[in-house]
């Protein structure tokens, strides 16, 4: 997670293999989880109802770090959405 780790450097562009509808879908998903994204256990059920890859469920979520729509939770615990039903 480049980008998440170096957001000076990273714009706020959705990642090109997605569209509209996926991102949608993706926060659709992250909701249904709690809005945190934390191992396995969330990305497997965000992945599986999104139709997304393992890549585009984490370009996704570096995405929404990169444009503030999400954050690093301390410890290294995850990251939570803050836009949407998450919001």
């Amino acid at each position: 997670m480049a980008c998440a780790t170096i957001l000076s450097g990273c714009l706020a562009i959705p990642p090109k293999d997605t569209t509209p509808e996926m991102r949608d879908d993706y926060l659709a998903a992250v909701a249904s989880v709690g809005c945190v994204m934390r191992s396995e256990k969330q990305y497997l059920p965000v992945e599986l109802q999104a139709g997304l890859t393992r890549e585009q469920a984490v370009a996704l979520t570096e995405y929404h770090l990169a444009s503030g729509k999400a954050e690093k939770l301390p410890g290294d615990q995850g990251v939570k959405l803050m836009t949407g039903a998450c919001a």
